[in-house]
């Protein structure tokens, strides 16, 4: 397939300042939560994603000094010579694939706490330090000898980089994490000396790091700037008219403008509360003020929007970090003339919850993300078959659908059987509530991959009892068949169902997901589930024009949506949207018009008088056909029947990202030997002993 010739305009090369791009595809510097610990698997995600047909792929923030680490975040390290060959490594398999490779050096400065350094942080003023966990550690000011040590530590980390073989090698004052970003912003810097004050004097600091990098890379590397242009704050923090003037101020010195907002949350917004390109009221207006190529993000997937932003004079290159990891073919799909074979962010950031968890990333869309390496997965090829031996699927939610086209892929005969009328089970459910929508793209993606496959049927309105299946007598059977909210209160804080009086109505998470609503006007949400749904389910309610309460045992509103950085988002929608929210309460027990709700800490009981009650809890799983299958296993072989397997919410309920790994874990490794657990299903590196002596 050619591609539309009005996409042309994103293949044009591009020069940035003695490197050129092959095309205007940028993947900005994003983390992974695999860093110094991993540094062969993210070598071989970021090369995949240069094979993809990414121009220019970036690191992480890279730490360039002890003095200044983020500790629980697993970052890489840059700190002495004995990390230039782990980032040596990740450069060449960027440079294997014909792309740039950039580096983001970082010094954390008040967004250090240096649990593991021990070291004390320092920034331009003595304030707490700016982390996501509240850390009781405080940053120490600056003197002129701190500055001018920094200064010099950067320095000796750009000669590293380039050492290590990176073409761009960035001067990082964005997101509030680093300490340009301070520096510049007169929230944390209030000096009095030339690094404070005015305008110019808190960009002195910026400017020098930045004329020290260029000298130092001389013709070899280009040197970007990557600062965010407002703090959402008003005058309160960084503003774009502000940021603006600093640009002015230092218009060609860099050789690109990488431009963001502040902070990290912000940038990277989830679907549910920002669209796509939502960034680009913040990033018009820079080009006018340099001659040196500007790169942006907005989470884009519109290649019309591309293609628009750059004639428009808005970008010069398309900055991602969300999309290269749904799709890392992205341009090149693109390129072929393939635009619909592209997996679209949804804007989960299930992405981001790696980096907060510690753990390598993982993608809902792209279940191949992150194991590039570990298993030896690729985002575009499978190996093919290996018998000739068909599989039925039983259940078309994320889990079967995945391992329906992985398995068609492969080159098996397929057989997917679903009982509804159409394909992605809980997907199509949960992309009809408040803010998900993009969310269908999950089942979207797999459909259209499943219509293009001649060795995969589809059945509908095929609801699969046990008899059915052994008539079938396919050989390798799969059950995908989801999950069920549970309506009897177990969760994480009860493990035994809670007492319920029938005359209260009693609701379940997917009673409301079918469209069932309470019959009457006041509501308790009880969300011991934490994730997404509760709060989504309370903004629905409050919507329709209940009266809603939403309780929940932890300390805030749906509180693991912090490791997705909505959380905030959630309960400033939740409360705007009249939801009245009560931390820390248990519900004990539901009784003819009252929920009795328990204080965690004191155990002190409270009446709330209810309507209805919906439970948010925990999940069961759809199993009847495999216990069915189970109690029938003597007669598998006389129906031709060698293994049964469940996956996804069939076996163990999680999130839609945990469905789609499963049912592409599974269609990667049938016909593999069997796995005894007695060894790594994955690679690993190990960290070498240091000498004794």
């Amino acid at each position: 397939m050619a591609r539309n010739p009005s996409h042309d305009i994103l293949f044009e090369p591009i020069k940035i300042g003695p490197v050129t791009a092959r095309n205007r595809f940028y993947q900005v510097p994003h983390c992974n939560g695999m860093g110094y610990r991993d540094p062969s698997a993210l070598a071989e995600m970021r090369g995949v994603k240069a094979e993809g047909g990414w121009a220019v792929v970036c690191t992480e923030q890279v730490e360039l000094h002890y003095s200044s680490e983020i500790t629980p975040f697993i970052e890489l390290r840059l700190w002495d010579d004995r990390d230039i060959p782990a980032l040596a490594r990740m450069a060449d398999r960027i440079h294997d694939h014909g792309a740039l490779a950039g580096i983001e050096l970082a010094y954390n400065g008040m967004n250090g706490p240096n649990l593991y350094s021990r070291e004390v942080p320092m920034g331009p003023a003595p304030l707490p330090v700016a982390t996501f966990t509240y850390d009781p550690v405080q940053a120490r000011r600056m003197d002129k000898t701190d500055i001018a040590n920094v200064r010099r530590w950067h320095l000796d980390a750009v000669r590293r980089a380039k050492q290590a073989g990176f073409d761009l090698i960035y001067v990082y004052a964005a997101h509030a994490l680093g300490f340009l970003h301070h520096f510049l912003s007169r929230r944390y810097n209030d000096r009095t000396d030339e690094y404070g004050g005015s305008l110019e004097n808190r960009v002195r600091l910026l400017r020098e790091v930045t004329e020290d990098t260029k000298n130092a890379v001389g013709d070899i590397c280009a040197v970007p700037i990557r600062i965010s242009v407002d703090e959402l704050l008003g005058d309160g923090g960084l503003y774009k008219e502000e940021v603006e003037d600093m640009i002015g101020l230092m218009a060609d010195l860099p050789d690109l403008w990488d431009v963001t907002i502040a902070g990290w949350e912000n940038d990277s917004q989830t679907s549910r509360f920002a669209e796509e390109g939502f960034s680009e009221p913040f990033i018009c207006g820079i080009k006018r003020l340099t001659n040196k190529p500007v790169v942006g993000v907005g989470r884009y997937t519109s290649v019309d929007r591309m293609a628009s932003l750059v004639r428009k004079g808005v970008l010069d290159l398309i900055g991602a970090a969300r999309p290269s990891i749904a799709d890392p073919f992205l341009p090149k799909k693109l390129e072929e003339g393939r635009i619909d074979d592209i997996r679209e962010c949804i804007g989960c950031n299930i992405c981001v919850s790696g980096d907060f968890t510690q753990s390598p990333i993982r993608c809902t869309q792209n279940p191949t993300m992150g194991e590039e390496w570990r298993k030896g997965w690729h985002p575009e090829r499978i190996r093919p078959k290996t018998t000739d031996k068909p599989v039925l699927v039983v259940g078309a939610g994320p889990a079967g659908l995945e391992a329906a086209q992985a398995l068609g892929k492969r080159g098996y005969d397929v057989m997917l059987s679903e009982a509804g009328t159409g394909l992605g089970g809980r997907v199509v459910l949960e992309s009809k509530l408040p803010g998900l929508s993009a969310w269908i793209r999950v089942k979207d993606y797999r459909e259209l991959q499943l219509r293009q496959l001649p060795n995969v049927e589809i059945f509908f309105d095929s609801r699969l009892i046990a008899d059915h299946v052994m008539e079938f007598g396919v050989p390798r059977v799969v059950i995908a068949t989801g999950a069920t909210w549970r309506r009897d209160g177990v969760g994480h804080a009860h493990l035994q169902p809670i007492p319920i009086d029938s005359a209260t109505e009693v609701l379940s998470a997917t009673d409301i997901l079918n469209g069932r609503l309470p019959a009457g006007r006041r509501v308790l949400v009880w969300d011991d589930d934490h994730y997404y749904m509760g709060g989504v389910i309370a903004e629905l309610l409050a919507e329709k024009g209940f009266e809603t309460v939403y309780a929940t045992p932890a300390s805030e509103a749906s509180t693991w949506t912090r490791n997705t950085m909505e959380q905030h988002f959630i309960q400033k929608r939740m409360l705007e949207k009249g939801v009245e929210i009560r931390s820390f309460r248990l519900l004990n027990r539901v009784d003819p018009n009252e929920a009795i709700l328990g204080c965690v800490f004191t155990g002190r009981e409270e009446s709330l008088n209810v309507d209805a009650v919906v439970l948010v809890t925990a999940r069961l799983p759809n199993d009847e056909l495999i216990i069915e299958l189970q109690a029938r296993q003597a007669e598998w072989a006389d129906s031709g029947i060698e293994s049964v397997t469940v996956i996804g919410d069939a076996l163990a309920p999680a999130t839609i990202a945990h469905a789609t790994y499963a049912g592409h874990r599974f269609a990667e490794e049938l016909d593999n030997p069997p796995h005894d657990g007695a060894s790594l299903p994955f690679r690993r590196e190990i960290t070498a002993l240091y000498p004794l002596s």
